[in-house]
């Protein structure tokens, strides 16, 4: 039976802000690289580590707002997809956590500065190691990108598995 009703109970509207933004921040983020990645301007690699630094504080931030806020009751399913669900969000929130610190802690044992838009700098805080560079630069681009897009595509697939085939109206909490 699907439930077509469009009373579903939304998340807060801090909740559904902090999502949006979130994901327009990894976009932002992404497209950063891709344009460094095809063009030789080192404006795009700042704007890429200034963007990372603000969706690590927008992530810190939206952790508090999800411990203060309450969530909608959960939408009728089987036990073990709203596992896998809380813990493809749990996974979603560690990597998009995890991503940002990683790439700081790449740049500050390479000896680079992170500067956040012009408007302060996060200082080299560690001995400057070459070997601790490389191992990050590896689990930022090789490790923790590469789960980033496999959670998203999970993310997106259900989501879209609960609005075409369910017809549950999940998506509509987020809107």
């Amino acid at each position: 039976m699907s439930n077509t009703n469009s009373n579903v109970l939304k998340w807060s509207v801090s909740s559904r802000i902090f999502h949006w933004i979130s994901a327009l921040l990894l976009l932002i983020t992404w497209a950063m690289m891709f344009l460094n990645n095809n063009f030789d301007n080192s404006l795009y690699i700042g704007l890429h580590k200034s963007f990372g630094v603000s969706l690590l504080f927008w992530m810190i931030a939206r952790v508090i707002n999800r411990v203060v806020t309450k969530a909608p009751p959960s939408i009728s399913m089987p036990k073990w997809q709203l596992l896998l669900s809380h813990l493809s969000h749990f996974g979603l929130y560690a990597l998009l956590i995890a991503m940002p610190m990683v790439g700081l802690l790449m740049s500050v044992y390479g000896g680079r500065p992170v500067d956040v838009f012009g408007l302060f700098q996060i200082p080299v805080f560690v001995t400057p190691d070459r070997s601790l560079a490389r191992f990050y630069n590896n689990l930022h681009t090789d490790v923790i990108w590469q789960a980033i897009l496999a959670f998203t595509f999970v993310h997106i697939s259900a989501a879209l598995y609960h609005q075409f085939v369910k017809k549950d109206n999940l998506m509509a909490r987020m809107k």
